[in-house]
């Protein structure tokens, strides 16, 4: 079991090395070095001499005598998994009251782990900011030293395994709170803990438990140290939306680039240049089937001289059919929508053309909103007409307004019922 942990962490830590995860490609978004420094008590549980053993056997470890120190520097290689090399110092004696026969020993060790961030492997960024969670295994080698009695100066170098987990309480972004509890295990221990030559039936194995508390102190000039950097999520498109905006573009094509889309002209093949109707239909006031911009003959109807003259109620028949007489409006805005635009200019030529001719600017709003609110808006939608055309060179005297408010006869809730209501009807006359 001990062996599968060590060997779990140790691949993992070190296939990171090779990994491409994206945080460890952005590495430069946050800190990576840590030193830290712990404090607390050992519990050396074999191989003991007969009649030896360090504490009371009813307590598994003693929180009132510190007799393990440590310091380490660490080094994630991502947000998950790191290097750390440390320095441990443990004293073990019999404690007062155990009813051991006395002795020392003295154990300094040097380890070198990797380590796993628990809490970016499992995701602990939708539990909390606060709390983390390190796991650690690696190698180690050991001295240990008799301090006491015959065995007094008689020392022993060897090595093993060492593992553990870290919670971490982050205090901020530079200094945390640690606590530790880590197993080393001596696999080439002659000594017993007590000083005294082990006997062959132990298996030479020698093993110790160290619970402790520290701090943690981050280095860098980024925000957040890997510990708690949570990579931005990589979003994957779905398939329905991508198909879906394909879908709109097909709807905005406009092949023919006259402003209308493919899917609302009737006429998909208009010359470049030329002035087209809401449908897509090219204007062509004397009828004579040529475009009004490309017509080579001189007009007398709404583009000029002709020796064609248009009568004054065939153009304004003409204007109706092809949609002209109506502007439509977006959603309480008082300009006209993008569709009509057009339509003011054509209204514009018409009245140039034909100087007896007068219009009347109908005004109208839908129905949601106040009774109020609807008379305003449909009153700007009309002066706003209009300014324009007298700004043009009409004069006022033949344009009059009314200001209707909601259109009775578009009462229907619809989108479509609603697009219609929202408008300024003109009568030419």
């Amino acid at each position: 079991m001990k062996k599968t942990v060590i060997t779990t962490v140790l691949v993992l830590t070190f296939s990171s090395l090779f990994s491409q995860e994206k945080d460890t490609i952005k590495g430069s978004e946050y800190n990576k070095w840590s030193v830290e420094f712990n404090f607390g008590t050992n519990k050396a549980t074999k191989p003991y001499s007969t009649g030896y053993f360090s504490s009371n056997e009813n307590k598994f470890f003693n929180m009132s005598i510190i007799n393990h120190f440590d310091i380490g520097v660490r080094r994630m290689l991502s947000t998950k998994f790191g290097l750390k090399f440390d320095f441990a110092s443990d004293n073990i004696a019999n404690q007062s009251g155990s009813g051991s026969l006395p002795f020392e020993t003295q154990q300094y060790r040097i380890g070198l782990q990797g380590v796993m961030n628990l809490a970016r492997v499992l995701s602990f960024e939708e539990f909390t900011q606060s709390v983390g969670l390190l796991a650690h295994a690696g190698i180690q080698v050991a001295q240990l030293t008799s301090k006491y009695g015959v065995s007094n100066g008689i020392s022993e170098y060897n090595g093993g395994m060492i593992y553990g987990l870290t919670p971490q309480i982050r205090i901020s972004d530079k200094l945390i709170f640690t606590g530790d509890f880590t197993i080393v295990s001596n696999i080439r221990q002659h000594l017993n803990w007590d000083g005294s030559t082990s006997a062959k039936d132990n298996n030479l194995t020698g093993e110790m438990y160290n619970t402790s508390l520290g701090l943690t102190y981050y280095f860098g000039n980024k925000q957040k140290h890997a510990d708690w950097y949570v990579p931005a999520p990589v979003v994957v498109p779905d398939p329905e939306v991508i198909k879906h905006l394909k879908d709109i573009d097909i709807l905005m094509n406009d092949t023919d680039r006259d402003g209308i889309v493919d899917h609302l002209d009737v006429e998909n093949n208009t010359p470049t240049g030329v002035a087209v109707d809401s449908k897509g239909r090219f204007i062509d006031v004397n009828l004579n089937g040529v475009p009004d911009e490309m017509d080579p003959k001189p007009k007398d109807g709404i583009d000029g001289v002709s020796k064609v003259v248009i009568a004054q109620s065939d153009a304004i028949q003409s204007l109706i059919e092809k949609g002209f007489v109506n502007l439509f409006y977006d959603l309480n805005k008082d300009e006209p929508n993008v569709g009509s635009t057009n339509n003011v200019y054509y209204i514009i030529k018409f009245l140039k053309s034909y100087p007896t001719a007068k219009a009347s600017l109908m005004g109208y709003a839908d129905l949601k909103g106040s009774a109020a609110y609807n008379l305003k808006l449909s009153e700007r939608r009309v002066k706003n007409i209009y300014n324009l055309m007298v700004s043009n060179g009409i004069d006022p005297s033949r344009v009059t307004v009314l200001a209707n408010g909601v259109d009775k006869d578009f009462t229907t809730t619809t989108k479509t019922g609603l697009s219609l209501a929202r408008r300024v009807s003109i009568i030419l006359e």
